[in-house]
């Protein structure tokens, strides 16, 4: 199983994936590092990314979590997949894969960003991030977290709900 941790920028998803990954042992891959670098510059200069913008990106994603769905491994990986389209691209085999959608209101998520400091994605552009999230739909692997507890209590809940305390050795499914 590869867990897509989704969500508007600001949401949480590295830092809950990071918690994730240390408590079950998976390997996590920050999906933002996977972006070409012509998508950090124009996100920087304050220009929201447009979808053909994305489709590198998101290709690269959607390999990321073929390697480990190919080799037997859990995974977890940061995402904003805000597009159905999107979503779609990244579960291109449509099994193995599942959207963690971290969701929050416009005002929770903006304070969050406020307290961000050296992250290339401006609090300026969480707007266009709103206007352009297409939520998860019920057809859709997928489940929905809301934000507001700790990230810590978000993880665990995480764990709990999924039951995956017992798929924890190496990445493997046990």
């Amino acid at each position: 199983m590869v867990l897509v941790l989704m969500g508007v920028s600001g949401c949480g998803k590295s830092t809950v994936a990071a918690l994730l990954a240390e408590s079950l042992g998976w390997p996590f891959e920050e999906g933002d590092a996977l972006h070409p670098q012509s998508n950090l510059d124009k996100m920087a200069a304050g220009h929201p990314l447009n979808d053909e913008d994305r489709q590198p990106w998101l290709a690269k994603v959607a390999d990321w979590v073929e390697e480990r769905l190919d080799s037997g491994t859990d995974g977890l990986i940061t995402c904003s997949a805000l597009k159905r389209s999107y979503r779609d691209v990244v579960n291109r085999r449509g099994s193995g894969v599942l959207f963690v959608y971290l969701a929050g209101t416009a005002e929770l998520i903006a304070a969050q960003l406020a307290a961000r400091h050296g992250h290339f994605m401006p609090p300026a552009l969480l707007d266009s991030q709103f206007e352009a999230l297409e939520e998860p739909t019920p057809d859709e692997p997928q489940i929905r977290v809301g934000l507001g507890p700790a990230p810590a209590v978000i993880a665990r809940h995480i764990v709990e709900r999924l039951g995956l305390a017992g798929r924890t050795e190496g990445g493997r499914t046990t």
